[in-house]
């Protein structure tokens, strides 16, 4: 689609500037759109693998878990998890990537505490679930992280790629488009005044 605009020579010239800026920013976008996809596929496969790891930890915690529900009582049970307190520290931060801030988070076990309840009323079961929930801990964090980056490169990549489409199929046909018209249109005024210069010239000459 031809952009509206004068076709004088101060015109193309401008037109064409935009034109090189146009390309050259097509080309930086372009250069950024397969980075992330490159990051993207990356991180992608990191986050199903870390998934799968810590789905099927969980599913061993939780395992024992009801199995030491079945086989304690339920108040017993109820006490032991209200006595079981241990301090989690979760440090967050900022990760540059590609003019995105993605969150980076550490979680740290600052004391090595006790269980904190009784070992006559409740069961090996109980013990191994509650320290497989806490082994898995870092990586559920780390697999949030993992995810909130996929979930922010993805925003990313859709919207640099909306702009490459804009400036690939949109704005540089157009700027080609409108600077062919106007060169063509002076072209066109310069064969026409070169024509009345000749016309004048022989009326000179007649007279």
């Amino acid at each position: 689609m031809r952009l509206r605009a004068n076709p004088n020579r101060m015109q193309l010239l401008r037109l064409r500037r935009r034109l090189v800026l146009a390309k050259r920013g097509h080309k930086l976008l372009k250069d950024k759109q397969e980075e992330l996809m490159r990051r993207f596929l990356g991180l992608v496969h990191h986050v199903r693998d870390l998934r799968a790891g810590v789905e099927s930890e969980l599913a061993l915690a939780h395992r024992a878990f009801v199995s030491a529900r079945f086989e304690m009582d339920g108040s017993a049970m109820d006490s032991a998890l209200a006595f079981s307190r241990r301090l989690v520290e979760v440090r967050a931060d900022r990760e540059q990537v590609m003019n995105l801030k993605i969150p980076k988070f550490r979680i740290e076990f600052p004391e090595q505490a006790e269980l904190g309840y009784g070992y006559l009323e409740t069961t090996a079961d109980l013990d191994r679930a509650l320290g497989m929930y806490a082994a898995v801990l870092p990586k559920l964090v780390r697999l949030a992280e993992m995810e909130k980056a996929v979930q922010l490169i993805a925003a990313e990549l859709e919207k640099t790629r909306r702009r490459v489409n804009a400036l690939e199929y949109i704005l540089v046909p157009s700027l080609e488009e409108t600077i062919r018209f106007i060169a063509d249109r002076l072209s066109e005024l310069e064969r026409a005044n070169a024509t009345r210069l000749m016309k004048v010239k022989e009326i000179v000459r007649g007279h």
